[in-house]
């Protein structure tokens, strides 16, 4: 058995709410074993056999799709691609310690070309910097994630879409299941 990490899209927003019971349920309805949810966000970790990252992936977001009733992106990664991603240092450490924001993390369905990778880093600022290893987007704001003028949309377009948690919540899945 592999451990994953399922970031789910767009979780516990609007109309669109779940417990973590619930979630978990649905999880367990597909046929995966050692289950866990972690927040109330849309994190969950478990364990499979299947080795395809790409199957794993259609077959949760059609069984999400069928038990929830809406279409829910799931970006799926292994437990020790969720250790790598809490272990990388982006920016250096002092930058980091100054800001008055959290370091976010954006997972990304796919590797960016070199194209969108520079066009998504020519957005970056000295309030927002920002640098890309591997399918994650690494973001510093200065301040809140509110107040910046980040420009988001441009980001996705050239990325395409993802779903952002800060590196405290990776780290603490991390922490917690895949050590």
């Amino acid at each position: 058995m592999s451990l994953y990490v399922a970031f789910l899209r767009g979780m516990n927003l609007g109309k669109r709410r779940i417990k973590n019971d619930e979630l978990r349920g649905e999880f367990e309805q597909l046929g995966f074993d050692g289950v866990a949810s972690f927040r109330a966000s849309g994190n969950v970790v478990f364990e499979s056999d299947e080795k395809s990252e790409a199957s794993l992936t259609e077959t949760i977001e059609a069984g999400l799709a069928e038990g929830l009733g809406y279409d829910v992106p799931v970006f799926l990664r292994s437990g020790a691609e969720v250790a790598a991603i809490a272990a990388r240092e982006p920016f250096e450490a002092k930058r980091v310690a100054a800001s008055k924001g959290k370091l976010q993390i954006t997972l990304l369905a796919k590797k960016p070309s070199a194209a969108a990778r520079k066009k998504a880093l020519a957005l970056a600022t000295d309030e927002d910097l920002l640098a890309i290893e591997g399918r994650e987007l690494y973001w510093l704001p200065s301040g809140g994630v509110l107040e910046s003028e980040l420009d988001q949309k441009a980001i996705a377009a050239a990325l395409g879409i993802g779903t952002t948690r800060t590196m405290g919540t990776v780290e603490q899945i991390a922490a917690k299941y895949c050590g």
